[in-house]
């Protein structure tokens, strides 16, 4: 199995906007009309690294431009001025665009190391933010649109007593209700199956109020996988089951990325899984960057002739672009699976 880098990337890389001149990454991207469109996420500055949502266009997925010369969304249209907004995820059910991301209410400043995770410093803002705990934790929501561009809260996913990354919509209702994957990194220990930050799955009837979750998957080949695992990029739909992509991080803080392939009438059912990484860092710009070293990080991926289109951010600095096809995807998790059983 050979995934192709694009020759280009990486593909969107910072400057033209203020909002956007420090750093972009970790995209959702959809095709709609014909048309791709990437939500990116930006930052003007690393202190504090206050993340925006700008919107982007493009005929061949490769070239993108953008459709406004401002964000799409920001932390104060949320409520919180000095928060940011982070890593988009989106799928249209229904006629209705769906946006997953991560919002922490008062930003970090952020200083590069170059040896894995930066160093970081609160800053002081005015007014009380930042005196509360739960002003440095990570929630997660869901925004709604008609265009792209004009978003509406919809509501929290999870608790905001946590910490709750990478939830993500499935494209579809599966038996009549909405389902979504967690990564709650709260949720390790003997009580929870699971020694390390791990994905779940929950469903909802009105996506406002949700089951409690169910552990889907945990850390398996701790040589890579061993620090944690999360979702990815978006379920899409297969002849043989949904195909996940997830990230593992490894103790040295190495991003890589696997593949899980899901019952298509039973999520919680994990059918195949891939015991080796199918994507890790290779290229200079996936080695080495404004902020962490060693990152290949998809958030978005979508299907044309039968072709799937990875979209990932590189250290936490550029988006870049990754394609294969998907019949050879699925069989390489088919396969995969067998040769570790």
């Amino acid at each position: 199995m050979k995934i192709t880098r694009h020759p280009e990337n990486p593909i969107v890389v910072p400057g033209l906007y203020d909002w956007r001149k420090a750093t972009v990454f970790n995209p959702a991207v959809i095709i709609d009309n014909g048309k791709f469109y990437m939500i990116e996420r930006t930052a003007g500055s690393l202190t504090p690294c206050k993340n925006f949502l700008g919107l982007l266009e493009s005929e061949d997925g490769v070239h993108f431009t953008h459709v406004k010369d401002e964000p799409v969304l920001t932390p104060d249209e949320l409520g919180f001025p000095y928060g940011s907004v982070q890593d988009p995820r989106v799928v249209k059910i229904d006629g209705t665009f769906y946006m997953n991301y991560a919002l922490r209410p008062c930003a970090m400043s952020y200083y590069p190391t170059n040896t894995g995770i930066p160093e970081r410093s609160i800053p002081e803002y005015p007014d009380g933010w930042g005196e509360e705990e739960g002003h440095w934790l990570t929630r997660s929501s869901i925004a709604k649109s008609d265009n792209l561009i004009d978003w509406e809260f919809v509501a929290d996913t999870t608790p905001l007593d946590i910490n709750d990354r990478d939830n993500i919509l499935f494209p579809e209702k599966i038996n009549g209700r909405y389902a979504l994957l967690r990564r709650p990194e709260e949720y390790v220990g003997e009580a929870y199956g699971t020694e390390k930050a791990a994905m779940w799955i929950t469903y909802s009837d009105d996506l406002i109020h949700w089951d409690e979750p169910k552990l889907l998957a945990k850390a398996e080949n701790l040589s890579w996988e061993g620090r944690k695992i999360g979702g990815s990029t978006p379920p899409v739909r297969t002849d043989k089951g949904w195909l996940v992509l997830y990230h593992g991080v490894d103790e040295n803080i190495v991003y890589r990325v696997g593949a899980l392939l899901l019952d298509l009438d039973n999520p919680e059912n994990v059918l195949a899984r891939t015991w080796e990484p199918i994507m890790e860092p290779e290229t200079y710009y996936e080695k080495f960057g404004y902020q962490i070293p060693n990152v290949v990080f998809p958030t978005g991926n979508v299907i044309k002739d039968d072709l799937l289109y990875i979209y990932y951010g590189v250290t936490d600095t550029a988006i870049a672009l990754a394609t294969i096809p998907v019949d050879e995807l699925v069989e390489h998790v088919l396969t995969s699976a067998k040769i570790q059983a």
